[in-house]
């Protein structure tokens, strides 16, 4: 019997970038080595999966944003792609938490390290978020700001110049690079099957994902993955609950339910039953509560008042 012959998928949108590098912040890059697979794989593989005899959706776009909305992600993983990025070592350290990669990231101990770190603006300089440990907001006042740009800069030079005479001096690579500052860039291959880069993104394009890997995943996300597919990509942020869609817990739904009735009282004294609306003994004022605070945002998003706050 004569093999079947196939053609590799082809997709004209994302051919015409391949090894095109896409630069992020100051000296950082993404570009697209190789790919695997298209929307019309991932309807491939979840037609296959139905059988004969079970009902077909009979729209790949149906199909695809059924498959999303309804989270069967086995089909996702049809599809795979390989980047080839250059990130500073701090940023690389939130990124190589996603384990579901295969990755081969440049070696200091076999070559010497990249004589790049990435540099601040003295308008970049951000504040520590008072009610988020992990995160920021806000920005230091521009004279700070350019005190601080003059000082990093300073300091990067300087560990720049002893790294070099180490290695002048024959100071193996592999110990010499140790005091290297986590700003200084790195590269890597990453090659990654869609269902899990889906999952990075969501979590790395989110508002409270640290900006500079938040600059990463956009870039990966708008300029590469929206031209590889489209539909797929469409769907994404229809439906990730971390990109547009929403859902609501069952005590959210209690809280829209005594709202709809017209009955903030009960809404109010259900938010008391849950615990959200305890306040502090000192100032009487609420206590931070983050279920509370998510509610808050989604009863805003639908375009409700918040019950329990005085207009």
């Amino acid at each position: 019997m004569e093999p079947e012959l196939l053609e590799r998928t082809n997709v004209e949108a994302l051919n015409s970038i391949l090894g095109k590098k896409f630069p992020v912040l100051d000296d950082g890059f993404v570009r697209v080595v190789d790919y695997m697979g298209d929307d019309g794989s991932i309807v491939q593989a979840a037609r296959v999966s139905y059988g004969k005899g079970t009902k077909k959706v009979s729209e790949d776009e149906g199909l695809i944003r059924y498959l999303m909305r309804h989270r069967h992600t086995t089909p996702f993983e049809m599809c795979e792609i390989k980047l080839h990025v250059r990130v500073p070592m701090d940023c690389w350290r939130q990124w190589i938490r996603h384990r579901t990669a295969n990755v081969n990231e440049y070696s200091t101990r076999y070559s010497e390290a990249i004589d790049s770190a990435q540099t601040t603006l003295p308008s970049e300089w951000r504040c520590q978020a008072k009610s988020n440990k992990q995160g920021s907001s806000g920005f230091l006042p521009l004279d700070t700001g350019t005190e601080l740009s003059a000082e990093e800069a300073a300091l990067q030079k300087f560990v720049r110049e002893i790294y070099n005479k180490r290695i002048e001096r024959g100071v193996a690579r592999e110990q010499a690079r140790k005091d290297l500052p986590l700003s200084t860039y790195t590269e890597a291959y990453w090659k990654i099957d869609l269902k899990n880069l889906i999952h990075f993104l969501a979590l790395r394009m989110d508002s409270h994902a640290q900006k500079e890997i938040r600059d990463f995943a956009n870039v990966i996300g708008e300029e590469i993955v929206a031209r590889w597919l489209p539909i797929t990509w469409k769907a994404f942020n229809d439906y990730h609950t971390m990109r547009n869609a929403m859902v609501l817990t069952d005590r959210e739904v209690q809280i829209v339910h005594a709202y709809r009735q017209l009955t903030v009282g009960s809404a109010t004294n259900l938010a008391k039953e849950f615990g959200w609306l305890n306040t502090s003994k000192k100032t009487g004022k609420l206590l931070r509560n983050r279920e509370r605070s998510e509610c808050e945002a989604k009863l805003k998003r639908l375009g409700l008042d918040i019950p329990w706050k005085k207009k």
